[in-house]
């Protein structure tokens, strides 16, 4: 059982609890992106695994009366296994997911994996006619390139500052350098995207960015906030905005929770105040 502290991060540990926090949301016109737990499998049964509980999930949304999508990190699907079998895996859930009317994101990992995540994406955005989004991240200095690569694809991009401590050579550091190229890749997916642009921050300044441009521009846009930050605010924008929460669940869920918890500030203030009882 996950304890109260951690439940505030992750819906649950069986799809049928993360689609009861999706029905709470869709109360609020939040929508939900599942992902289950798991990550950089080093061999191929459990990421065969994953794939067909991806698949049922993919099911059960369909079947449910929720408005959600689901999430796959390519190494959880046998990318560090092999690129073929991060391929078959994809293919497959992407391919059932499209013939229920289910969206499907690729989520992107350090950047050892963008040029075969952005390659798959590419093709399958194709080939389903727009049912796949991608994430790409502000800090890799090659984003720009590759926004301009996706720009003219269906599907959806989603902007994130990113996660991942990459090298200098390739990435920018200093979070004044993210925070101004987050801002220049929004000015360029706003302007080149006819639609699809999915602004992946808890940042207000971001979220304003998003908003001038959008009203410059007229080009659509969602909000993409994680499950347990800024959830007020995420409701808030709802009133106006298309938002989605990413909605983690799973059996493995302590690391993902101990990782929120290192990365932010606020999360670790949040997780005490709870403890505490205030």
């Amino acid at each position: 059982m996950i304890p109260p502290i951690a439940s505030n991060f992750v819906a649950g540990e069986g799809p049928a609890e993360a689609l009861d926090h999706v029905r709470d949301l869709n109360d609020g016109d939040v929508k939900g992106i599942l992902n289950l737990l798991g990550e950089h499998y080093q061999e191929r049964p459990p990421a065969d695994e994953d794939a067909d509980a991806y698949v049922d999930l993919v099911d059960d949304i369909h079947e449910s009366d929720v408005d959600a999508c689901i999430s796959v990190k390519p190494s959880q699907i046998g990318l560090d296994v092999g690129d073929d079998v991060f391929v078959e895996n994809l293919d497959r859930i992407v391919d059932h997911a499209a013939a229920r009317e289910v969206f499907v994101w690729i989520d992107m990992e350090d950047h050892t994996t963008t040029d075969v995540t952005l390659d798959a994406y590419e093709r399958l955005a194709r080939e389903t006619d727009g049912m796949v989004g991608v994430c790409t991240q502000a800090n890799l200095k090659r984003t720009g390139e590759d926004l301009q690569r996706l720009a003219p694809l269906p599907g959806k991009v989603r902007l994130v500052k990113g996660a991942y401590d990459e090298p200098k050579e390739i990435a920018y550091k200093k979070k004044s350098e993210v925070d101004r190229m987050y801002r220049e890749y929004l000015e360029l997916m706003f302007r080149e995207f006819e639609g699809g642009v999915a602004v992946g921050s808890h940042d207000p300044a971001m979220i304003d960015v998003a908003r001038e441009l959008h009203d410059e521009h007229g080009t659509d846009f969602e909000v993409q906030m994680l499950m347990g930050v800024r959830e007020d605010a995420q409701f808030e924008l709802a009133e106006e905005y298309e938002v989605w929460q990413y909605i983690p669940y799973g059996s493995k869920w302590f690391s993902y929770f101990y990782r929120r918890i290192r990365e932010r500030k606020e999360n670790a203030l949040f997780a005490l105040r709870a403890v505490v009882g205030n």
